[in-house]
Order: C-alpha cells, then structure tokens, then sequence
C-alpha cells in the first residue's frame, strides 16, 4: 500500500507491502465519500450472497477503522480481511510530532517505558535494524475499553522507526483481538514495519 499524504518536506510517498495482499483491505484515506468507498469495497469482497444486516456490520467496522486512520493522521492503512470480511487485524503508518531531541532510540523508550494507560505484563521492548533505519519494537496486551470491566484485549506490535536519511519517527502498527494468532501477527507485524519505505 502506499500514501501520497506526507507532511515532511523530504519525501513524499511511504510505501509498505501487505503480505498475501488478496486478505487486506486498503483504507483509502483521501476519499470525500467513505460511506460511498466501505459500501463499494465490502460489496465487491462479499458478493452478493452476504445477507444485508452482516454488510451492515461489516461496513460499519471498516468507517470505525478508517475514521480512526484518518484521525490519527495515518499516512496509510489497511485491514486484514478474510473472505467472510471479518476484522482480524489492522496495520497503519503515521509520522509522529516529537522535537529534534527526542530522535533517538533511548528517547523512544523512555516514552515507551512511561507510556500511560492499563497493560498486561510488561510490554516487551526491544532495539532493532530495518532497512529504512533503526527502531524500537514495542509488543503490548492491553483491554480494548479500559474503563469498562467488559472490554476485549487488544495486543499489539509497534515499530518506531528512525528514518536515517529523514528526521522523523513513523510509527508502523498492527494491532489485532485474536490472541491466538499472536505469535504469527507478531511475526507480521515484523515483516510490514520491515517493508516500510519512504520515497
């Protein structure tokens, strides 16, 4: 997937590659028309033969998502969607507003360590080396509605690369509620923030 939605003055695409891309749903995150775009987009993945109530519902998670990248200011975003177009997991990239001194990995943990909010164990944080520069890889279990005893968990592998021909922070996340497929995510999670270029 790719964006055209950068507010850096050095580079104007970020690109990442979605793994058996025919299972991911592309957000399109400039659309004028989202309700236009989700109907159009679970219609052609459905077919015809999916009752209405459960496009409905499908297309309802797919605008909660893509209002969620757009707030975020994602520069791109996707869904992992198997053919019934349940919601398995989702990934998105966005560049993060720090200050110039706060461009380095010991920076990044410090925030990690310090990051607010209910989590399960200890996050697991690691230093790593992509392609596009190093990072600071973050795994984390947390309830899905902290202030309700009835929320879901939500784990989560995030990547916070340091571009080294760019001065930002992008943040490559996939997050998703099936902790059974935790280790394999996970493994996913390391092979999109792996994939992530800026061009």
């Amino acid at each position: 997937m790719t964006s055209t939605e950068t507010s850096g003055p050095d580079w104007r695409e970020c690109r990442i590659a979605l793994p058996a891309s025919e299972n991911w749903l592309v957000l399109d995150l400039g659309t004028e028309q989202p309700e236009v775009w989700a109907r159009s987009v679970v219609e052609e993945r459905l077919g015809t033969g999916v009752p209405s109530a459960r496009s409905e519902v499908i297309i309802e998670d797919v605008l909660w998502y893509w209002a969620s990248a757009v707030q975020q200011q994602a520069l791109c975003a996707a869904l992992l969607v198997p053919s019934d177009g349940s919601v398995i997991a989702n990934c998105s990239v966005r560049e993060l507003r720090v200050p110039p001194e706060a461009l380095t990995l010991e920076a990044l943990r410090v925030e990690a360590e310090q990051a607010a909010g209910p989590c399960f164990g200890q996050p697991e944080i690691s230093e790593i080396h992509l392609p596009l520069g190093p990072a600071l890889r973050v795994h984390r279990r947390e309830p899905s509605a902290p202030e309700s005893d009835s929320g879901a968990v939500v784990e989560g592998v995030a990547h916070y690369i340091l571009p080294r021909a760019y001065p930002a922070v992008l943040e490559c996340r996939l997050l998703w509620g099936s902790l059974g497929l935790g280790e394999e995510l996970a493994r996913m999670a390391d092979d999109l923030a792996g994939s992530v270029r800026l061009v």
